[in-house]
């Protein structure tokens, strides 16, 4: 086990980055030690290095893939040696929502998916090591290799939202947005049976990467109602999943939606948005919110990408060491970047 002191990125204040190092060496009970082998740049990461405050410590690098170094007392379905990924645990079954019937809401899963819960680690992964609660290693099958392992935290995501939606066989989907999470949406709803998928992405190399991927309708915004419009003889779309988390496009995206259709959310706006709640009413949309996810996602997952239905690779667009890791956040913040997922090496 190594004794030298391991590299630690954390968000130190608005655009700025500390290093560290810190010296781990043993599990304490009921956790693990992970040697990280890849972390993915979310755009939450971004958003929290550029405001400097908004995040947990434990959410600044918190997509991750590595290996368990050390196992603590108290952790019988671990071992050194294993492929894990950073996630959350099954429903508690002893909290206020498991309590009342409702396991898909559990607090203790709520709290691990946004780093506040008891047990969160005091940093994410932009380090070389990480001690984790047991609760929040996930196993990785043999089948999917370190990259894809790497990306199973959005792929979890988008699970999570597309199961939520349960939009019906032969849906004509709108995906806004050809970013990782809009990417891994569109091929969820593809693999959750849509009938017809358009993606609207002003990037045109995000969209040569979703037609890439198989999507047959990839257009540039000015091109997405009329698309739309000869897709559904002007009736609109059963389902918009909104991945781009832009404020002003949140009407713009519901009048996308059919009367009686759904409006899915998954981006996340950090400033206040302006909607005509009497459009949405009298259209009777249905506003589906999704946030992180549960276990039972990641497990869902891993068992599509190991199955060869999503394909998680294709969005992997580059690798960095932890000491460019404050560049390539400026370039992601920027707009102009044409990356799709960054994954750091902590070794590199």
């Amino acid at each position: 086990m190594r004794e030298e002191g391991t590299p630690v990125v954390t968000v130190a204040g608005p655009r700025e980055l500390r290093q560290r190092t810190e010296t781990l060496t043993e599990a304490a009970p009921g956790r693990v030690l992970v040697d990280i082998t890849f972390t993915g740049i979310c755009g939450t990461d971004v958003h929290g290095y550029t405001d400097g405050h908004m995040l947990p410590p434990a959410v600044f690098g918190h997509e991750w893939t590595g290996t368990v170094s050390a196992v603590g007392e108290g952790v019988p379905a671990l071992r050194a040696g294993q492929r894990v990924v950073g996630g959350v645990g099954p429903a508690c079954g002893r909290c206020a929502q498991c309590v009342a019937g409702h396991a898909r809401q559990c607090d203790t899963v709520f709290a691990e998916a946004n780093g506040v819960d008891a047990d969160a680690p005091d940093h994410g992964a932009f380090a070389a090591r990480v001690h984790v609660s047991a609760r929040r290693v996930i196993p990785v099958p043999d089948e999917l290799s370190d990259v894809e392992a790497a990306l199973v935290e959005p792929a979890a995501v988008t699970f999570h939202a597309v199961r939520r939606v349960a939009a019906e066989l032969g849906a004509i989907v709108v995906v806004q947005g050809a970013g990782p999470i809009g990417l891994l949406t569109a091929q969820h709803a593809r693999n959750a049976g849509a009938g017809h998928i358009v993606v609207s992405e002003p990037s045109a190399a995000r969209r040569e990467l979703a037609t890439r991927l198989g999507f047959a309708h990839v257009v540039a915004p000015d091109a997405l109602q009329p698309t739309l419009d000869g897709i559904s003889g002007g009736v609109g779309a059963d389902v918009v999943y909104e991945c781009a988390g832009v404020a002003s496009l949140l009407q713009p995206t519901a009048e996308l939606v059919r009367r009686g259709g759904i409006l899915a959310l998954l981006g996340y706006p950090l400033q206040e948005s302006t909607v005509s709640y009497g459009d949405w009413q009298s259209r009777e949309l249905t506003v589906i919110g999704s946030l992180a996810y549960n276990h039972e996602d990641f497990v869902g997952a891993m068992r599509a990408i190991a199955g060869g239905t999503l394909d998680v690779a294709a969005l992997h667009t580059g690798t960095v060491g932890l000491t460019s890791l404050r560049d390539v956040l400026e370039e992601l913040d920027s707009g102009r970047s044409e990356h799709a997922k960054v994954l750091v090496s902590p070794g590199d």
